[in-house]
């Protein structure tokens, strides 16, 4: 492995059985013993390779179960692969479950003691960074109390400001920021950014898009146990964002269907419109102009803004967003009329095609409104059956009150 590699990472798997029998008593275990057990398996990482440079702030992205946690947990060494191989260069430290060894019993002053004598450190070493530790979590009035009267925010600041100290090339976080409040958020990414600007190694799951964006130089996607794309985190998150979008769709049960509608309607589609629809088709390479008009019945922060396009086998060949573009779609108010635009450029192979428009909240994780197969149009001119995938396009959005 080449000096500038901190983390290197070749066809990794992993693989868990999950029992499907259990045993209510002893008299089971025993009497059930030499019966032929039957597990399922569950493939949470399949054939994963990439690499780490010395330096990288790399982040990690993906749905929840994706294989996220599991993937992190191979690299601390907590769990063993399946099959392939990780090489690690330098020492690493995992921020991943924060306060295991903590012992709920003893005071927050001794718990203190207690971890850093697991990461390594003397009791010398520990008394010279004690005030500092109990200054960044801010728990100076609660460290004499036990450690089971914490609330879990207070535990995990303790945790974190105890885990910052250790000395280690290489960072594993995972989350780490979920429990904190806002202020101590903050310290911690003014943590990162010292992290950053002194060129250590961090390897950071998230599923905030915005420290994404701020910290990693690159990022990797998982999806199902799959490694997805490797690369910028811009790229990355907007393909994360297109995932997103046709998972929450075949969640709901979508399906080809003229009838089918789904969402609080906080904001309602009206109609959409193909603006240079002919009675014939469109030919190659020719732009689809479509219009998608909505109205809103309540305000509305940062509603995202979708079309899906299904060819005539109900496979999807577009799905996109605002969200995914980085588009900003500001605050809705009650009453506004929404007309969002999207030109795009027909490279579809020949046949019919549908178009559902949908409207989301900010995170896109629920539905305002889904009409499915709302409208449709047909291509032809193609000399073969050349499709593709992803076609170039715009998206403009327009309000006003009505």
């Amino acid at each position: 492995m080449s000096e500038e590699v901190a983390i290197k990472v070749e066809n990794l798997s992993k693989i868990f059985k999950l029992p499907h029998e259990k045993h209510s008593s002893v008299k089971s275990l025993f009497v059930n013993f030499y019966r032929r057990r039957f597990y399922e398996r569950l493939q949470a990482l399949n054939d994963i390779s990439f690499e780490i440079k010395k330096g990288e702030f790399f982040g990690i992205v993906g749905r929840n179960g994706s294989g996220k946690s599991t993937l992190l947990k191979l690299l601390a060494g907590i769990y063993s692969p399946t099959s392939g191989n990780i090489q690690v260069n330098g020492k690493l430290t995992p921020f991943i479950e924060l306060g295991v060894g903590f012992n709920p019993e003893l005071t927050g002053r001794e718990n203190v003691y207690l971890n850093g004598a697991l990461l390594g450190f003397t009791r010398k070493e520990m008394r010279s960074m004690y005030k500092d530790i109990v200054e960044f979590a801010e728990l100076e009035k609660f460290m004499d109390q036990k450690l089971k009267n914490y609330s879990s925010g207070m535990q995990v600041r303790l945790a974190f400001s105890i885990a910052i100290r250790a000395k280690s090339d290489i960072l594993l976080i995972d989350e780490v920021l979920a429990v904190g409040d806002a202020a101590f958020q903050q310290k911690c990414y003014d943590y990162f950014r010292t992290l950053k600007a002194s060129k250590r190694t961090v390897v950071f799951v998230s599923h905030d898009h915005s420290a994404l964006e701020n910290f990693c130089n690159r990022c990797l996607l998982i999806d199902d146990g799959k490694l997805i794309t490797l690369g910028e985190t811009p790229n990355v998150l907007q393909k994360y964002n297109v995932i997103t979008l046709e998972k929450m769709s075949e969640n709901l049960g979508v399906e080809s269907s003229a009838a089918s509608r789904w969402g609080a309607r906080d904001i309602e589609i009206i109609s959409a419109v193909i603006l240079n629809k002919r009675a014939g088709k469109f030919l190659p390479n020719e732009t689809i102009k479509l219009e998608v008009t909505m109205s809103a019945r309540k305000d509305v922060e940062k509603p995202v803004f979708g079309i899906v396009i299904k060819n005539q086998n109900g496979e999807q060949v577009l799905a996109t967003n605002t969200k995914a573009e980085r588009i900003s779609t500001g605050r809705v108010n009650k009453k506004d009329r929404i007309s969002v635009r999207y030109e795009i450029q027909n490279i579809f192979g020949n046949g019919k095609y549908s178009i559902s428009p949908a409207v989301a909240n900010e995170d896109a994780t629920a539905f305002f409104d889904w009409r499915e197969g709302l409208t449709s149009f047909t291509v032809s001119g193609w000399d073969d059956t050349y499709s593709s995938i992803h076609p170039p396009h715009t998206i403009s959005i327009k309000k006003e009150p009505e």
